[in-house]
């Protein structure tokens, strides 16, 4: 009788999370954007260790708050919703995570150059780069990396978040979503705002005058060091 009441109970508890939804590509995302960032950082720190022989620790962050890094996280999503909703030889996933890789990191590069009048990366000097925006050795570890993560470590990683508690993990998609709509939104804002102030246009709303007086040149160049303007 027990036995029966608990496998009654196991069919009737909500699983989080579960299968291909909106609460799964959340958490990837959250996930590749922490993890993108630390990554950057920690790459840095060990250049810089072995060529210079001194410890620095610079931001790679991609947003104002907290260690997000939006390239990583839609990154990421891109390989889950393209490459892992249907298996395929690993030679086809790493050719289409490679495209996949290599023509996102091209795309952002061309819209951060047009639309901010900034870059965060120059391959100009990089062996095989396309335009400066990619190179096709990063694409191949664009590829390899897409290989391990739709083979080795998404399904695990399907697996834990799905055992996240019901209700807690439906209140952490709401309260995160709505912090990290808000956290992109006012860090788009605030870097275009400095490029209209690099061609001294003054604010015409609320916003570009908040974006004036809370994130100042000198605030936004210590959050994003990496970012270098177009002359």
């Amino acid at each position: 009788m027990e036995n029966s009441m608990r496998k009654q109970k196991e069919k009737t508890e909500k699983i989080f999370a579960q299968g291909f939804c909106y609460d799964k590509l959340f958490f990837v995302f959250l996930i590749g954007g922490i993890a993108g960032t630390y990554y950057e950082e920690i790459l840095h720190f060990i250049k810089v260790l072995i060529k210079y022989g001194r410890v620095e620790w610079v931001a790679r962050q991609g947003v104002i708050y907290g260690p997000f890094n939006p390239v990583y996280a839609i990154g990421l999503l891109l390989m889950v919703v393209c490459l892992s909703r249907k298996p395929k030889k690993w030679y086809i996933t790493l050719f289409h995570g490679a495209l996949i890789g290599g023509g996102f990191e091209y795309l952002l590069s061309f819209l951060q150059e047009k639309v901010v009048g900034s870059t965060s990366w120059d391959y100009s000097h990089h062996f095989l780069n396309i335009n400066g925006r990619t190179t096709l050795p990063f694409m191949l570890f664009w590829g390899l990396l897409s290989l391990i993560f739709v083979y080795y470590i998404y399904p695990p990683l399907s697996s834990w978040i799905e055992k996240i508690p019901y209700s807690l993990g439906k209140s952490l998609t709401l309260i995160l979503s709505i912090f990290l709509v808000f956290d992109m939104a006012i860090s788009l804002a605030a870097v275009v705002r400095q490029n209209l102030r690099r061609s001294n246009i003054p604010p015409y709303s609320i916003i570009g005058r908040y974006c004036d007086s809370v994130y100042p040149d000198e605030f936004l160049e210590q959050v994003f060091p990496n970012m270098v303007y177009k002359d």
